[in-house]
């Protein structure tokens, strides 16, 4: 009897120890949000540029300002856990193109992913928080 009591008090200390943890782990999965001011380094085969993107991130929904070598722009696109998409119109020698940036956020200060510049090319990306 002194045996399975001792099992037990043993089986329900770790059910203790789990479950007070369990808040802790969800607050290292915190929401990813990249709400602010980030500074781009683009490498394309066509060259490179530095643009600046401000988003603004509502639940999955982001929205934002691109400022760089294809003019300014308004964006529009997603956050889904550490994943992001976010477009935009540019400008390339006055012709309008579609730009998509597709890739993951590392930390709440940087990410990374791709570039498809419309028809004329893609690239990578990394982006640092201002």
């Amino acid at each position: 009897m002194k045996h399975m009591f001792r099992t037990m008090t043993v089986v329900a200390g770790a059910a203790v120890m789990f479950f007070a943890m369990s808040p802790a782990l969800g607050a290292q999965s915190a929401k990813t949000d990249v709400t602010g001011k980030w500074a781009f380094a683009v490498e394309t085969g066509a060259g490179s540029g530095t643009p600046t993107f401000t988003f603004k991130q509502d639940g999955e929904k982001l929205t934002g300002h691109y400022s760089g070598q294809l003019g300014e722009a308004e964006l529009t696109g997603s956050v889904k856990g550490d994943a992001i998409a976010f477009s935009f119109k540019g400008d390339v020698q006055g012709t309008t193109i579609d730009v998509t940036y597709t890739g993951t956020v590392e930390s709440k200060d940087s990410m990374k992913g791709k570039v498809v510049l419309g028809g004329l090319g893609e690239g990578t990306f990394t982006g640092k928080r201002q």
